[in-house]
Order: structure tokens, then sequence, then C-alpha cells
């Protein structure tokens, strides 16, 4: 039996677009619900209840980054929500704080290897593209929410999220200051690299908190998927999410993947609008290339998305088997990152790498692609869709619970595994790998890439020998070099001519070090985080 194509989902009107969770218990939610609540009820993830279909987008390759991002966001967001002249300013003063006229410059490596720069916001992140948004869209719907009331009769929003590195910076960037907002950063204490924490713990407004837990970027991962589970947590502290369980980070990152394709087309004399290109993505939790899903089924001719895994490796091992498992090491064969980067080994098996923001056992994005391909699977069948959707959200259900509780599952259907290897392809890269690709483009080109991105360019080059040096990859970038001094030093230490200070370092990051911090620390104890958020949020709002 055939598994159903992308186009067998139902279409509907933009204007009358409308969420569900993957796991089956929320249907025909607002966008606004989706925005502040971040997580479903039961657990699951957020999506659109159909995907709309780009209709005339090659008209769209001259747009300004900004113009273009208010097209594609219009598609998901009805206006009847977010009247258009709002949803204009809102972009635009998210894109307004970038260092780049282009958002995210499109370079050229060689041949027909190509870099999306995504660093270029105020946390030097590429999760800047998506957290300058959500902190902006939150902003609007308090305000609009709060309109007229005063003291505790305005609705404050509690914004929980949990981070390997980068998100935590960028999330504090778009939150800091606003009003009606407290924003509770975790992050593994130790595992994060001098630079990641001197970003977060040097922001001093009165509405952000930075907490180290006591273990890895999973468990702070898990505490907040607890919290949001927990009835006492969410009505006392109305939760928001700014991980990307949160669909508005999704969303944003949309963009950059049309931006990219139409900056191909201004770059390479060879490359038209229509024509096909593989995008390379270097990813832990799946949300970065998740987005390019979306961007393909919307009708960007993306021939294929390439998943570039470090050596922890759960999602390449899904493309090459059809299982998904944890499969934790423990010892020394976990022990080969930069404690100077924040790796660090532990307990729970995740093996530590020069790439550490992706040093990650469960992916938590990979629920919203289980959902689209239990959907399709279920489809086949020739049931309605409303049989059809609860069927794939049941589905997803199964997966997930054997996740929990026997540390993986699978394999999964053919059909289901045939389907996702139509999309994407998925490569392994090692430490080794890694340092070789930063020391070979610094040799041949002069560019210093940062670990996680050398990551996707070792991915990239082997898809090249793949397909054929006629089709054009363009690699997406994570962030700045500078963020990952340890890995880079190493990689470069011999190179002729090589001085971090000079060639890496940004002089806002010079600064940072001598600007004061403040942190709180907590055990890996989801319980014992929600108490030390209740305590905090009644000392902000003076109760």
């Amino acid at each position: 039996m055939a598994s159903a194509s992308a186009t067998d989902v139902p279409e509907r009107t933009p204007s009358s677009q409308t969420y569900l969770s993957t796991r089956g218990g929320d249907y025909g939610l607002s966008f606004e619900t989706v925005v502040l609540k971040g997580l479903a009820q039961d657990g699951g993830l957020f999506l659109p209840e159909v995907v709309p279909t780009a209709e005339g987008w090659e008209s769209w390759k001259d747009l300004p980054y900004a113009e273009l991002a208010h097209k594609i966001l219009s598609l998901y967001i009805s206006s009847d929500e977010i009247p258009s002249a709002d949803l204009k300013d809102i972009i635009d003063r998210s894109y307004a704080t970038f260092r780049a006229q282009e958002v995210t410059p499109l370079v050229h490596l060689k041949d027909n290897l190509y870099l999306l720069e995504l660093f270029h916001g105020p946390s030097y992140s590429f999760k800047d593209c998506a957290l300058q948004f959500l902190g902006n869209l939150f902003e609007y719907f308090l305000v609009r929410k709060n309109q007229g009331k005063e003291g505790k009769d305005r609705h404050h929003l509690t914004v929980v999220g949990a981070t390997s590195g980068d998100t935590g910076s960028a999330a504090i960037y778009g939150l800091r200051g606003k009003r009606d907002v407290s924003v509770f950063i975790l992050h593994p204490k130790g595992r994060i690299s001098p630079i990641q924490e001197k970003q977060m713990t040097t922001v001093l407004d009165d509405n952000v908190h930075n907490i180290a837990v006591t273990g890895t970027f999973d468990d702070c991962q898990d505490i907040v998927k607890a919290m949001f589970a927990d009835p006492d947590a969410n009505a006392a502290l109305k939760l928001g999410a700014v991980n990307s369980i949160n669909f508005a980070r999704i969303l944003a990152q949309i963009v950059y993947y049309f931006h990219s394709y139409f900056a191909l087309a201004k770059t390479s004399s060879s490359f038209k609008v229509s024509d096909k290109v593989r995008m390379v993505v270097p990813t832990g939790n799946f949300g970065d290339i998740l987005a390019g899903y979306f961007a393909r089924r919307m009708g960007l001719p993306i021939e294929k998305l390439v998943i570039a895994t470090n050596e922890n490796d759960i999602l390449d091992r899904f493309w090459k088997t059809g299982r998904y498992e944890k499969k934790p090491v423990h010892g020394p064969d976990t022990e080969n990152g930069l404690a100077v980067d924040g790796a660090k080994a532990d307990p729970s098996g995740v093996r530590e790498t020069l790439s550490p923001a992706m040093d990650i056992l469960v992916s938590s994005n990979f629920e919203r692609l289980l959902w689209f391909l239990a959907y399709e699977f279920a489809a086949t069948t020739g049931m309605d869709d409303e049989w059809t959707k609860k069927q794939a959200g049941q589905e997803v259900e199964v997966w997930l619970s054997d996740l929990k509780k026997k540390g993986g599952f699978g394999p999964v259907y053919k059909d289901v595994l045939e389907s996702a290897r139509r999309t994407f392809e998925s490569e392994r890269v090692t430490d080794a790998q890694t340092l070789e690709t930063i020391k070979k483009f610094y040799k041949d080109i002069g560019y210093v890439l940062d670990p996680h991105t050398a990551v996707g360019v070792a991915a990239a080059e082997r898809s090249i020998e793949r397909a054929g040096v006629d089709v054009p990859h363009i690699s997406l970038s994570t962030a700045h070099p500078a963020k990952f001094a340890g890995a880079v030093s190493e990689a470069l230490k011999d190179a002729e001519g090589f001085d971090f200070e000079k060639t890496v370092l940004p002089e806002e990051f010079v600064e940072l070090a001598k600007k004061e911090t403040r942190l709180l620390e907590a055990e890996n104890s989801w319980v014992a985080v929600r108490e030390l958020v209740k305590k905090q949020i009644a000392h902000d709002l003076g109760l």
C-alpha cells in the first residue's frame, strides 16, 4: 500500500486557519492560543490543520526579508486574529534588530555549495530569526488582553524555556523589558559555553531569570514539559513556551528557506527560480529542519532536506533503520567534548561532542513530522479526514508512549519510513570530521565555521557526492564561531596567521566579560523548579 502524498491533505482557505495537537486531544485552536499555550494539554505539539499552498510564490523573489515574511506568515495567521497592518508592524520590528541588511545573507563557499548565515541577530544565533518575532508576538497578544486592566486583573505570562546554549540568549533578547511577561530560562549547569552563559546572565532586566539545573539539556527540556503538563503550574503561572515546541518559532523559520532560495537565484547564473535545490541542516531538536519541511510542502522546490547530526545520532539512525531509540552511551565513550565550550559527560548517556548544542538524546520536534507521516499513512485507507486525523494522533501517542516507557519505538511501517526517505536524507558527522571541516574551509577560503555549522557543511559535501556537482546545496549555519572558541581554536591552532581574537571575536563579546551577572540554581526536579518559579513570580508581582 503506497503512502499518500502531501497534496492529499485537504485544502482550506488561509482565513480559516486553525491548529490541532499531534496527540489528538485538541482541534480547532486559534493562533493566539497556540502561541500563548506553547504545548497542548494532552502533551502534544501544535500543528496547523492545513499546510497552506504558497500560490504564486515565484513572484516574491525580489521582496526584502520582512515583506517576504509578511507574505508567508499571513498564510498561517488569520487577519481576523492579527490584522495585516499589525502583523507587518510586528515583523518589521522583529527584523530591524539584525546587523545584516539582508537579515540572513547567503555566502558562496565553493562550486555549488552555499552557506546561509543565520547569526546576524542580537544573540549571534539562528534562533534570533524566530525569537525576535515570538517576543513581539507575546507582547502584542498581552497588550490586547490587558487593555483597560490594572493590577491583578492583568494577564501575566510566565515564559519557561530550556536551552542547550543559543535558545536562551535569543529568547531573553526577544523578551527583555517587555511588560506582563516574566521569562525563566533553564540551562544545564556547566554545559554551555562561557560566552553563551554570559549572554544570558548579564541581562539584568527585572523580568529575566536564568536557572542553572544540575543535569543535561534533555533534563531541562523534560522539566519544562512536566511543568506544562501540570494543571497547578498552568493555573498559577499562565505558562508560555519559547522552545521550538512553540509553533510560532517553526513558522518564523520557514521564511529563510524561501529567502535563501531567492538569494541563490540572484547569485548563481546557472540557477533560476523553479529549479530544485538541496537544503542541509545541522540539527539536534529537529526544529530548524522542520521549517524546511513546511517550506517544501508549501511549494518551494526543495529536492531533499539533509539532516546533519553529530555523534548523538538518534535521527540518523531512524532514517537508516526505522527505529527511534535513545541508545545512551556511558563511561569513556561519552567523553569527547571541550569543557570550555560547555561539553560535559553525564550519567544519562548523552555523548559529549564538539557541537554541544546538538548533544540531545531525544529530538522534540520530530513528533511533528511523525504526525504528518502517520496522517499520510492513515489517509491510504480512504476514510474521511476527521477519522484520519484522529488515527494519526493515536499513532503518535503510541509511539511517544513507547519512547517514554521503553526508550524507543519501531521499526515503523515500511510505507512510513519510505515516505520519510522521499523528503529527507541523513548524515552523522564525528568530532574528527567536524575539526577537519573547520580546518579545510579556513585553509581553502579563509572562512571560519562554528562546529555546528561545520557538521552541516561536512554533510553537504557528502550529499554533493551523491547528488552530483550540478545540484546546488544550501547549508544552514547555526551560530557565530566566536560562541564556540574551544572547538574553533582547537581546529585552527596550527593554521598560519590565525588569531582568534583578531579573526573571529566580536567586540561585543569582549565587553561581556566585564558585565555583572545574575543566576539562580536548582536541582534536577521539575517540582523544585516549579516552586522556584512560583516564588520568583510572587516577588516580581509584589504578591
